[in-house]
């Protein structure tokens, strides 16, 4: 006797589908890769059909995997639709907002603490993760707004907000930030804009063969700055509640950094998420 059919194997199936790849669907929910396998082997079973053909190079859709995507875009449309609506009802709401670990470490609390003195009733979830990963979600549904830095280059997204962000070149005191070969600290995420930022100022500055240090997380590029590992380019507001100018040489950069919020276009949008973009409106 099989199980039921559950909404989060349609949410596999539907990253599967669009990623072409097993590998690259569990990378980005975050499962291991037997688990995606065994979760679309568990579809078919249900549906008694198959719905993938397997290469060396990925999967493709069979006619039945793209009939079921195509249901399975409405159903998981409906589903979101109708737990807004519930929520709605019984005066709750939500919001599920995705950002960069470099947003989430300022920005992100500085907006909720004045948002939620104003909507109280609304329960906030942030998901930290790369911008890659968080478009994915903002386009399958799965968080209902997106920061992220620089230019927006997906049409299926609508810019709601904008603003700049000063940047400022750190290095530990009593290092020479224009030694000809200097460690620059960045982020081991390649689309990381503070990291294009960094290795554009190595590049204008003619640094000679610079050492890369990549880290996970923005705590230890903060902490390698204040141990005199190296050099790299932060958000000022980040940098200036958080590390010390008795420790750490502050140089602030002309050119910035832009900051959206994005939502995704033609999705009904709840109470809670047009309330937040009217707060980040008035700003």
């Amino acid at each position: 006797m099989s199980l039921p059919l559950e909404s989060q194997d349609l949410k596999i199936f539907r990253y599967v589908a669009k990623q072409k790849s097993i590998s690259k669907a569990a990378a980005m929910l975050g499962y291991v890769q037997p688990n995606v396998s065994g979760r679309i082997k568990h579809l078919e079973e249900e549906l008694d059909t198959k719905l993938l053909n397997r290469t060396n190079r990925g999967v493709t859709l069979t006619d039945e995997g793209v009939l079921l995507l195509e249901y399975t875009e409405k159903i998981l449309f409906l589903m979101d639709e109708v737990k807004t609506k519930m929520n709605e009802d019984k005066g709750e709401g939500s919001l599920t907002i995705g950002a960069s670990q470099t947003i989430s470490a300022f920005k992100i609390p500085h907006f909720l603490s004045t948002f939620l003195k104003q909507n109280k009733n609304i329960k906030i979830k942030v998901k930290t993760d790369t911008k890659q990963i968080l478009q994915e979600q903002l386009l399958y549904g799965e968080i209902d707004g997106l920061f992220f830095t620089g230019d927006n280059d997906e049409d299926r997204f609508e810019e709601v907000y904008c603003d700049h962000e000063k940047v400022v070149l750190l290095s530990c005191k009593g290092n020479d930030k224009r030694e000809s070969s200097p460690t620059l600290l960045v982020n081991s995420d390649p689309n990381c804009i503070y990291r294009k930022k960094m290795l554009e100022f190595s590049q204008n500055h003619n640094f000679d063969k610079p050492v890369l240090m990549e880290f996970d997380s923005l705590e230890s590029i903060l902490q390698g700055i204040s141990n005199g590992l190296g050099m790299s380019i932060i958000p000022a507001d980040i940098a200036h509640s958080r590390l010390s100018r008795k420790i750490v040489q502050f140089e602030e950069l002309s050119e910035g950094v832009q900051i959206q919020f994005v939502v995704k276009k033609g999705k009904q949008r709840s109470q809670s998420v047009k309330k937040f973009i009217r707060f980040l409106q008035k700003l």
